[in-house]
């Protein structure tokens, strides 16, 4: 009850579960097209940019951190963008580049800012690692407006954004600027990554980015579905996150929502329907199973077809040796009806297990053609 009546934990939840939502959906973008590492490169090329901008202005002022972020981060992912087209470097080399220049710079800049005398840089170290308990009303605003204007800029484009992670080069040949719309999804992305530095911090927001992403993939084959299971798994994990970071003293919010994300991904992973490790388990088994007892009830429909007697019982010897480990399956088949026992360890086909041998081979011969 306390997420609804405690003033400090609602405008907490509230600001991570709008962070989480726009930057799971717009993370998904940056997944599909294999970019994932660029959530990293903008969070950390960002933190030139916090400290740039209060040099610049002795402001602490969230707005103007926060616009002075997304500058720096802005300028680091065109630089991304030059070094792979001007350059024989590779994206993620690039991206690397990039995420280590800006962010040692970044970190000068806040060291050099830290000494000064007076004390009105206090507190900018927060970017690094995030410190949701900061969150004042008109923090949740700004994060909840800027995030709305990224979502409504995802949708305004969302024709071109798909083209853009599935086939650019159509996209190219239909007339549409693709590379201008590589900028606008960029610009999208560095706005949601940068109105969440001060709950989660440099260091861990892209994990935002990314883990929703991830999480979403594995439930569905659809762009539009990954897109809003992904916003929805980040702002759960948003006010997971902060309701448990409440339940114990001291420990911090943009941690435990990362961790959060963590078992979402965990989960889905494991218990997904279309990608689930567990079903995946599960559907090679039972075809394994399914392969085992073709081989099986065929290699004794066989026998049966080359003998004068189709129900003469033949050896379970024989029917191991055409197919180890065949006795599980003779046993399966006698329960079904398919086989019967004639002897000391013999067996025999019948007539309903001849009509299913026949059904599978009549299924095999359509799947090969």
């Amino acid at each position: 009850m306390d997420l609804f009546t405690d003033y400090t934990l609602r405008t907490v939840a509230l600001g991570a579960a709008a962070l989480g939502l726009t930057s799971g959906a717009l993370g998904s973008f940056a997944v599909l097209r294999k970019q994932s590492l660029l959530g990293d490169a903008i969070s950390h090329a960002a933190l030139p940019g916090i400290a740039l901008a209060f040099l610049l202005t002795g402001s602490k002022a969230t707005p103007v951190l926060v616009a002075g972020a997304a500058v720096a981060g802005w300028v680091g992912t065109l630089a991304v963008m030059k070094i792979t087209s001007a350059t024989r470097v590779k994206e993620d080399s690039a991206l690397g580049i990039v995420l280590s220049v800006f962010f040692g710079f970044g970190l000068v800049l806040l060291t050099f800012v830290q000494k000064r005398p007076d004390a009105s840089q206090a507190g900018l170290d927060r970017f690094l690692f995030g410190q949701a308990a900061t969150l004042l009303h008109r923090d949740v605003l700004l994060i909840s407006g800027l995030g709305a204007m990224a979502l409504l800029g995802a949708a305004l484009f969302w024709k071109e954004f798909k083209l853009l992670a599935f086939d650019p080069d159509y996209g190219a040949s239909l007339g549409f600027p693709m590379r201008a719309v590589d900028v606008i999804l960029t610009t999208l992305l560095v706005v949601s990554i940068v109105i969440g530095l001060q709950t989660v911090g440099v260091v861990l927001m892209s994990a935002m980015v990314v883990a929703p992403a991830a999480a979403a993939r594995q439930w569905t084959d659809r762009m539009g579905r990954m897109v809003a299971v992904a916003g929805l798994f980040g702002a759960m994990a948003g006010v997971s996150g902060a309701v448990l970071s409440s339940l114990t003293e001291h420990l911090p919010t943009g941690p435990t929502i990362v961790l959060c994300l963590s078992g979402l991904v965990v989960l889905s992973i494991l218990f997904a329907p279309n990608r689930g490790v567990l079903w995946e388990s599960v559907r090679d088994r039972r075809n394994r199973s399914r392969l085992h007892m073709d081989a099986v009830l065929g290699n004794l429909d066989d026998l049966a077809r080359h003998h004068a007697d189709p129900q003469h019982g033949h050896g379970a010897a024989v029917l191991e040796a055409m197919h180890p480990g065949a006795h599980r399956e003779l046993r399966e088949m006698e329960a079904q009806g398919w086989a019967r026992r004639t002897g000391n360890d013999e067996w025999a086909i019948t007539p309903a297990g001849r009509g299913e041998a026949a059904r599978r081979a009549g299924l095999r011969g359509e799947d090969e053609r």
